[in-house]
């Protein structure tokens, strides 16, 4: 996909993972293809869809560097194939109903050239909802909601380093909530290596898997993934008590 560049721009990985999601994905591949910053590799991995998501593949296939179509052990094993096919400086992972900002990645680009120490970096999101209206959400977290709450980055709006992800990958046995294990344990062993971008430059529709998952099965998830990222026990029952406490109020209000 990469069209002609300079020697001082870096390539940038964007990585969609896909399962029969033609009903959406094309505005996520235009949204990619149409990006300001042109040095980009743009790997698509599928799980072996049967609807017209290979159709779509086979439209654009001059603007896909690589893809795959195979069975998968859910999101994160497709999400780590992925990466590992990725050769980029910088890697992205835009969801198959989502679609980016057209300066999206010029941005982050822009971010990580000025911050070199840094390996992780994240903006903020426009939430789409079913009758499409539009809500800039902002990502700039404490480190009391990120360990004690929940997921509070938005991992459509993170791009991360190639070195980073070379240290670890997303664990393949959670199936929502590995993306909050990973950025919680980079947070607990280096929190100044993660960046934040004041801006929106992902527009992210409000029913993915996240929003599937029962709140039930997302609390165990939050628990054993705080395990894996390295926080104790004692840690691990005070996140759930507060993350519950929380819940419980924004329900009775």
């Amino acid at each position: 996909m990469n069209n002609i560049v300079s020697d001082n721009e870096p390539l940038v990985s964007i990585i969609t993972v896909v399962f029969n999601g033609e009903k959406y994905f094309e505005q996520t591949i235009l949204s990619v293809i149409k990006q300001s910053y042109k040095n980009i590799e743009y790997i698509v991995v599928d799980g072996g869809s049967t609807d017209g998501t290979l159709d779509l593949i086979e439209k654009y296939k001059n603007h896909i560097s690589q893809w795959v179509s195979e069975p998968d052990d859910g999101l994160y094993d497709a999400m780590n194939k992925g990466i590992g096919l990725a050769k980029g400086e910088l890697i992205g992972m835009i969801n198959s109903d989502d679609w980016y900002e057209l300066d999206a990645v010029s941005k982050m680009v822009e971010a990580y050239l000025s911050n070199q120490d840094k390996t992780i970096f994240h903006a903020d999101r426009i939430d789409i909802d079913s009758e499409g209206n539009r809500n800039v959400r902002k990502f700039n977290p404490s480190a009391l909601k990120l360990k004690y709450y929940g997921m509070t980055y938005n991992h459509p709006s993170m791009f991360i380093s190639k070195h980073e992800y070379k240290k670890h990958l997303y664990n393949t046995r959670l199936n929502s909530l590995s993306d909050y294990q990973f950025i919680l344990e980079a947070f607990l062993v280096h929190p100044d290596k993660i960046h934040y971008i004041e801006s929106p430059i992902v527009n992210y529709r409000l029913a993915g898997i996240s929003a599937q998952t029962s709140k039930w099965q997302s609390a165990k998830e939050a628990f054993e993934a705080r395990k894996q990222a390295g926080m104790n026990i004692f840690q691990r029952i005070s996140a759930f008590l507060f993350s519950s406490l929380v819940r419980f109020y924004y329900f009775l209000k």
